[in-house]
């Protein structure tokens, strides 16, 4: 008899909620110099954690990520002519990791 073999690794699906969790690619000449080291990064949502984005990323490009750190930038207060204020809103950055032979194609499965 032939042993089947089974796989212990669960398949991650891409669900409505895991495509609002990565809102966009940031294209910046900072993210150009990560794309050399085999990083990318995203514009995430504000309720999002780590694990979050290492699940959405999975599930939509197929690949794990192998570290994810997030940053918040708060908005600025920023004047109008002299007179009137405003605030720039709050972005929270994930840069996410991947593995040495991983290619990720960012305009695909948008």
């Amino acid at each position: 008899m032939a042993e089947k073999k089974v796989s212990t690794e669960k398949k991650i699906v891409a669900t409505a909620g895991t495509y609002g969790i990565l809102r966009r690619p940031i294209i910046s000449e900072k993210a150009a110099k990560l794309s050399e080291n085999n990083s990318v990064a995203f514009e995430v949502a504000i309720d999002a954690t780590k694990e979050d984005v290492a699940r959405a990323v999975q599930a939509i490009y197929n690949v794990k990520p192998t570290k994810v750190n997030i940053v918040v930038t708060k908005g600025k207060v920023k004047s109008f002519r002299g007179r009137s204020t405003g605030t720039q809103r709050t972005v929270k950055k994930a840069y996410v990791s991947l593995p040495a032979d991983a290619k990720l194609d960012l305009s695909a499965n948008i």
